[in-house]
């Protein structure tokens, strides 16, 4: 799923609560020195990844975590030039429990708060502040 930031994330209120309408939690990433909304927190699954399309045309990968944590770094896997890190699988390091993004394709495995290849020092991806606002 790839939401444009100016997306509306407003969702009608359940049948059972009349006609009034309710505003979803929403994830929002800082880039460029704004908080952007990318994506309503309901449409995040734990242990999954979301594509989201930021204001310069950049792709973030969003996570939420089995603890309820919401991290994202850049999509695009440095290794093969595809933007598919949002479709990798997630986890914790043995050691220091670090979350960590496994890309799809060759298995690299990236920080999610700081972006770091955990399987190669010199590679890294953008990692950016995300929150539920």
């Amino acid at each position: 799923m790839t939401l444009a930031p100016e997306t509306t994330l407003d969702r009608p209120a359940p049948a059972s609560a009349g006609t009034a309408t309710i505003t979803a939690t929403r994830v929002e990433l800082l880039a460029g020195g704004h908080w952007h909304a990318v994506c309503d927190a309901a449409d995040l699954t734990p242990g999954r990844g979301v594509a989201v399309l930021l204001p310069d045309g950049r792709q973030a990968a969003v996570f939420l975590d089995r603890a309820g944590a919401v991290y994202a770094i850049g999509n695009q896997d440095p290794f093969t030039g595809a933007y598919v890190l949002s479709r990798g699988l997630i986890g914790r390091t043995g050691r220091d429990g670090r979350p960590f993004v496994a890309s799809p394709l060759l298995k690299q495995r990236f920080d999610l708060a700081t972006g770091q290849c955990l399987d190669d020092a010199s590679v890294a991806v953008p990692a950016y502040t995300a929150r539920r606002g």
